[in-house]
């Protein structure tokens, strides 16, 4: 009950702050290249992540808000991917029973953000609906915290790296994403 209630507040006051950013003006909009990344990712929470990730991807380099956007949620989708084998070859060799329990969670969570949740915010980018896109990146970013959640009394978190980026990254695509509202 206490862990419902805890990431429901979470997740208010995570929605909280994407509406509190300034909003990005017509003519922001319109831009492409590097520019168009930096003044995206300076309405993000990570503005370094947001910068490395997408200057990573060469489609950068042309893209509008959407297409950032598009991009974002790929380089997510791939981290998350990453994480969940990551959590899988963990389960596979722990030992230690809490800790087994609290991978299995974090299983179950990134199993929801690779299967519900980034899906939800790549089909809402993709179609042009971006509350959905919103909705689905800010669950992802509240599935990463409650897997961080689950290491609590455990002393080694050992994917702390690895869903740190996850939550991190999901906050920067639903910061992006919220642009095109």
């Amino acid at each position: 009950m206490n862990n419902t209630i805890s990431l429901t507040l979470l997740h208010l006051a995570f929605c909280f702050t994407l509406v509190s950013f300034t909003p990005i003006s017509a003519l922001e909009l319109h831009g492409t290249g590097a520019n168009m990344v930096e003044t995206t990712c300076q309405k993000t929470p990570f503005y370094n992540l947001c910068v490395s990730a997408l200057k990573s991807d060469p489609r950068s380099s042309g893209a509008d808000v959407a297409g950032l956007a598009q991009i974002g949620t790929d380089k997510l989708k791939a981290k998350a991917t990453a994480t969940l084998r990551q959590i899988t070859a963990l389960l596979k060799v722990a030992k230690d029973p809490k800790l087994k329990m609290a991978l299995r969670d974090c299983a179950d969570y990134y199993n929801a953000i690779v299967k519900y949740d980034i899906p939800v915010a790549v089909e809402a980018v993709t179609k042009g609906d971006p509350k959905f896109g919103v909705e689905g990146a800010t669950d992802a970013a509240n599935e990463a915290y409650a897997c961080g959640r689950g290491f609590k009394n455990q002393p080694k978190f050992p994917i702390y790296a690895s869903n740190k980026v996850v939550h991190d990254l999901s906050a920067v695509v639903a910061s992006i994403v919220q642009l095109l509202l």
